[in-house]
């Protein structure tokens, strides 16, 4: 991502022109600026997850999607296509794994918190145009659930549900098993809040954002590739970062 560094305009007053000087900052206001500037610093963490977590709920109550237009330090959007989203926590969250299985299961949070986890670090790219560099999310490989629910020689695709009702999202089987394919559980070192898709989402490192559904409920796998939400609605069903949707973002992996 570009930064910018504004020049020094040679025309205002006080740029070099000894004549327009402001008087001398005095040793107790300096103390006290730079006092003001450190306790910003350091409640700057703080502060960005306070505004996270605002927006977040607000996006919540938002089926306008608007609230995704508010500036937000972490870069992040917050989107949702329904009114609210009931909130799942340790006792009440499942994730089913069904459809074209030997052994549909029902995992717990502690479930899936207890299977080996992976890490990656990955820029998060939204196919409206934002991008969050070196984002880590940790979860279990897709793949690890697929191949314990025991996937039938039949099956050719993956669908995905969520608990907010209304969302879906879908991969073709090969792109389910990729290693940059997860259900994750964590998101920038933290447990996922509920505005982030907490508990559980699914993360697909190498495609535009709206493949990573939050919220997630239901693995089903399937004969055939169903769009999504948002891919009967025009988006590309194969989201590769800067290979679909017109874009010609860089990848993220």
């Amino acid at each position: 991502m570009k930064s910018e560094h504004p020049s020094q305009d040679r025309d205002a007053p006080g740029a070099g022109d000894p004549d327009t000087r402001g008087a001398p900052v005095g040793r107790r206001v300096l103390l006290g600026t730079l006092g003001l500037g450190a306790l910003g610093l350091a409640g700057a963490p703080y502060l960005q997850r306070g505004l996270e977590s605002f927006l977040a709920g607000a996006a919540d109550r938002d089926p306008t999607g608007l609230t995704g237009l508010l500036p937000n330090g972490g870069g992040f959007r917050y989107y949702s296509v329904t009114a609210s989203v009931p909130r799942k926590d340790a006792r009440s969250y499942r994730l089913t794994v069904d459809g074209l299985v030997d052994r549909p299961a029902s995992y717990t949070l502690a479930d899936l918190k207890a299977l080996p986890q992976t890490r990656l670090v990955r820029d998060v790219q939204c196919v409206t145009g934002w991008r969050v560099p070196g984002t880590p999310f940790e979860g279990v490989r897709l793949s690890r659930l697929l191949d314990a629910a025991g996937v039938r020689p039949t099956a050719r695709a993956v669908r995905f549900t969520c608990f907010d009702g209304a969302y879906t999202e879908s991969l073709t089987l090969e792109q389910a098993r990729r290693a940059d394919v997860l259900v994750a559980l964590r998101m920038q070192d933290e447990d996922l809040g509920h505005g982030h898709g907490g508990p559980a989402r699914l993360y697909v490192a190498p495609m535009y954002f709206y493949k990573s559904a939050k919220w997630l409920s239901g693995i089903t796998v399937t004969e055939d590739v169903e769009p999504g939400y948002w891919e009967v609605r025009g988006y590309d069903v194969d989201a590769w970062v800067g290979r679909s949707n017109g874009r010609d973002d860089a990848p993220t992996s």
